[in-house]
């Protein structure tokens, strides 16, 4: 991974931070993402205090708001002419239904469109680095839960009916199905996308609920797995070469797997590429 340039989104802690870790290891230049200034900042500090002469950036964006994202990206476009690895990772779970400044459920918000605008903003400069010899690399972070998901297009904001699993799940979902449909527009691009479960493990990730999932979380996080154990998924579908040239493909334990039956369906796929594009904005 020497002189490659990764973006890792959500990496001031737990998962995000071992894969910007593991990657300043690979030798690559390292740009993370995270909400709080001090923390990206801290961040950065201690990879690079683990791997003496890691080139690490820090960058903040809250990555559930359109503005902060397009933001976050026209600063790195100008501060990076190429782009060999996005890992989307930043994500997280609420027991309330709140809306984001934009007036969107911030799970859906957060978890699914934060991938999808960010990706897009940054697709041109992706292709750059393809036209230029590079094999850029898409890195979705989902998650198992995606099998427990539907896309409810009726209800897909939960103003009817909220569960924090629920609208996480459904979120997770919407990972596959972008990865998936992202994937055939880029066939023959030279980029790939794939999208991955990291296992399930010890991270703040709960800590935004309350209630029975979030009790239930607090007793099982002593028998996780740890976040490097985590990010070994993450590293190996964003820097494995053999895995050049593999995309539109579901990770789990280093090794493909099939999604969910849902996830494969292409016309589910394209609606949620569709309403997805409509949500942000955009066109195409």
């Amino acid at each position: 991974m020497r002189d490659r340039v990764c973006l890792v989104t959500g990496a001031t802690n737990g998962i995000g931070y071992e894969t910007a870790l593991g990657l300043a290891r690979r030798g690559a230049r390292v740009a993370i993402v995270g909400r709080d200034a001090e923390k990206a900042q801290a961040c950065a500090a201690r990879i690079r205090a683990a791997v003496p002469g890691a080139a690490v950036d820090a960058h903040v964006a809250d990555l559930s708001a359109q503005a902060e994202i397009r933001r976050l990206a026209g600063a790195l476009r100008d501060a990076y002419p190429r782009l060999d690895v996005l890992v989307n990772n930043a994500g997280a779970i609420f027991d309330r239904r709140t809306l984001t400044i934009d007036g969107i459920e911030r799970t859906w918000a957060l978890d699914h469109l934060g991938y999808v605008l960010l990706t897009l903003e940054l697709l041109d400069t992706l292709k750059a680095s393809a036209a230029a010899g590079g094999k850029p690399r898409i890195v979705n972070v989902a998650s198992a839960a995606h099998y427990r998901g539907h896309i409810d297009f009726d209800d897909i904001e939960g103003a009817r009916r909220y569960g924090a699993m629920r609208a996480y799940a459904q979120a997770k979902l919407g990972n596959v199905l972008f990865t998936y449909a992202l994937a055939r527009r880029l066939k023959d691009s030279g980029i790939t996308v794939n999208a991955l479960h990291p296992g399930v493990i010890n991270t703040g990730f709960a800590r935004n609920t309350g209630g029975l999932f979030g009790t239930a979380w607090s007793l099982m996080r002593p028998f996780l797995s740890s976040p490097d154990k985590g990010a070994e998924t993450s590293l190996h579908v964003a820097s494995a070469p053999e895995l050049d040239g593999v995309t539109g493909r579901y990770f789990s334990h280093r090794r493909p797997k099939p999604s969910s039956a849902e996830s494969r369906d292409e016309a589910v796929q394209e609606r949620v590429w569709a309403l997805s594009l409509r949500q942000i904005g955009r066109s195409g």
